[in-house]
């Protein structure tokens, strides 16, 4: 993920635009703040409102993530796909392989 953000702002724009997956870590709040040359207070202020707004969620001292959906379809297939990408990657298999076999079982779910 390359940011470029100047502001808060522009902040919350690119990590909106970025269309992360649900559950994806984000940098933490001095390390992005470093990255990008803002003041920490800049970064804390922007995913301050993407936590608001429910785009991430701060798990402590785990870090801040894409947030699930708030829909519950949409939430329970999020988890499914992210327990499909554990078990795909825990037998070798690689994120191409895996998408090809949700592909070819999608058709078949109709």
């Amino acid at each position: 993920m390359k940011l470029t953000a100047t502001t808060a702002a522009e902040l919350r724009e690119q990590l909106v635009a970025a269309g992360l997956p649900a559950g994806t870590k984000l940098p933490t709040v001095r390390a992005l703040a470093a990255e990008l040359g803002l003041a920490v207070n800049t970064v804390a202020k922007a995913y301050r409102e993407l936590e608001d707004a429910g785009v991430i969620e701060t798990r402590g001292r785990n870090g801040s993530f894409i947030a699930l959906s708030a829909d519950g379809a949409e939430r329970a297939l999020q988890e499914a796909a992210g327990a499909y990408a554990a078990r795909a990657a825990s037998l070798g298999i690689d994120a191409a392989r895996a998408l090809e076999y949700v592909r070819a079982a999608l058709p078949l779910a109709e």
